[in-house]
């Protein structure tokens, strides 16, 4: 490799908060037309790396090179101008503004020193083009769902014309339709030259897209390795250890009915879902993207409202439309967005932990301070959140400690039926492992789990039952032993509406 291929190097790159040792003596280097895969569990120190070469953070040893030279990066403007985009995980777009001006935010195009309109909306109409979006740029950010989002996000780094671009697991939320497409981006983009470090912690992708691999572990890097490195290897670099299944559901007798759904119907989302989940039981909810599955759960716990049915938990009927009622019956609901709907960020682990039982704790208007701490720290040490301590803000929380922070108010209020959307989205492999032996721990103190995932294989390693939803509608039920995922697929693409008339028609015969 020629220097002229060196587009960034980072050597001995040293950083530290009070109490927390983040990184400890990195290196990194990335090539001209490559994509170098960064993996590590969540708080292996991958996100404190991108905001030093984001501007985030600066080290405190080590140094950056771009392009053979030593820089000093102390905003996103020396980013930018180093040639360095970042795409991060959460959204970085403002809701009341168009997708042009999201695309051009401080950059617009003038012309006799107003913005040019037109040329901003005709270069981000290119742009979306580029990354597969049909949709006008003059459309307001706040009406897109969760994938456009991110394909904004996508066109708004390439308009900067970067020769690094950082991607901050990019296929996080999208489907494999919209992940096929983004990789068609990427090695487009390393076709002209373009390095990319690429966060992903689906392991799947890693010999799709990469090139190398550079492996982080507890703020170190462990290793670097062939993007052909076997699955299993990965995993032993990453988590130190080898995990020897994936989806380590103990699987036991269900026992009674726990929570009914009869009947349950929101005209235009969904119609007429019927189901049960046992004591002890884990079921699966599969489906494409706006097949209803988050709506359904959603007005399960009250949050949404529905126009007819029925919710129950063991037998007695829960009032519609009403989240109190819910959570006193017994329902808690782990939302698919922990950081926007799940947790207080700016507030501690204790303070999170103790939302859901506030009220319970509270006695003529005084809460139970001690008690609310003595419980805190007894879920906390049960679950393993890997912390400073109590006091610790969620926000610096790993993904992964942060979801067992979500779990553990839930465990405290002594939840029945626990409703899981998304559990393990953004997590890395090790901490997956770790809140599935949380679900099997509910389930062999016999709660019910309703769990709803995009991604198939962990709908199938972890389900008793699985469900599958199309066009609003529940579309079959399938076994564990039956569940493949051409079962899946098929029942999710399938027309509920047109199989229920032939149905019903037959029967008339």
């Amino acid at each position: 490799m020629s220097n002229a291929d060196e587009l960034l190097r980072i050597e001995g790159i040293r950083k530290t908060f009070p109490g927390v040792v983040a990184l400890d003596g990195v290196d990194f280097d990335l090539r001209r037309g490559e994509v170098h895969v960064l993996l590590g569990e969540n708080g292996a120190g991958k996100s404190t790396l991108i905001k030093m070469l984001s501007g985030a953070h600066t080290p405190d040893a080590g140094r950056i090179l771009v392009g053979g030279e030593e820089v000093r990066i102390h905003g996103a403007q020396d980013s930018e101008r180093l040639g360095i985009a970042t795409i991060y995980q959460e959204f970085n777009l403002v809701p009341d503004l168009t997708i042009a001006e999201n695309i051009f935010l401080g950059r617009q195009p003038r012309r006799f020193g107003m913005i040019d309109r037109k040329t901003m909306e005709a270069e981000a109409e290119v742009l979306l083009a580029r990354v597969g979006v049909n949709v006008s740029p003059r459309a307001r950010v706040r009406e897109l769902g969760i994938a456009r989002l991110q394909m904004v996000e996508i066109a708004k780094a390439l308009s900067l014309d970067a020769r690094v671009l950082i991607m901050d697991e990019p296929t996080a939320v999208l489907t494999s339709e919209e992940v096929e497409k983004l990789f068609a981006i990427v090695r487009k983009l390393r076709e002209d030259g373009v390095g990319i470090v690429f966060i992903t912690h689906h392991l799947e992708e890693i010999a799709a897209l990469g090139d190398r691999v550079t492996v982080i572990r507890d703020g170190k890097s462990v290793g670097q390795v062939p993007a052909v490195t076997p699955e299993d290897e990965l995993v032993r670099l990453m988590v130190g250890r080898s995990i020897d299944q994936q989806y380590p559901r103990e699987r036991a007798d269900a026992g009674a009915a726990l929570l009914t759904v009869e009947g349950l119907t929101r005209d235009g989302v969904f119609h007429d879902v019927s189901f049960q989940v046992h004591a002890g039981e884990v079921v699966g909810i599969a489906g494409l993207v706006g097949a209803g599955r988050t709506e359904v759960v959603r007005a399960v716990f009250g949050a949404d409202p529905y126009d007819k049915g029925a919710v129950k938990v063991a037998g007695a009927e829960v009032r519609r439309g009403d989240v109190n009622a819910a959570m006193a019956a017994g329902i808690g609901l782990i939302p698919e967005d922990r950081k926007g709907q799940g947790l207080v960020l700016d507030a501690s682990v204790e303070e999170n932990l103790g939302l859901v039982t506030l009220r319970s704790a509270t006695r003529a208007g005084l809460v139970d301070l001690k008690g609310q701490r003595e419980a805190a720290a007894r879920i906390a040490d049960q679950l393993g959140v890997r912390m400073a301590g109590l006091w610790q803000h969620v926000r610096t929380l790993s993904g992964g400690n942060q979801q067992k922070v979500v779990i553990g108010k839930w465990l405290l209020a002594d939840t029945k039926v626990l409703i899981l959307d998304e559990p393990t989205r953004g997590i890395d492999v090790g901490a997956k492992v770790e809140i599935y032996q949380l679900i099997n721990e509910l389930t062999a103190a016999g709660a019910a789990v309703l769990m709803i995932s995009s991604d198939l294989p962990e709908v199938l390693g972890m389900s008793d039952r699985v469900l599958v939803m199309a066009q609003g509608r529940i579309a079959g039920e399938l076994a564990a032993d039956e569940a493949t995922q051409d079962a899946v697929m098929a029942l999710a693409v399938s027309n509920p509406t047109h199989q229920k008339t032939e149905t019903e028609a037959t029967r008339g015969h």
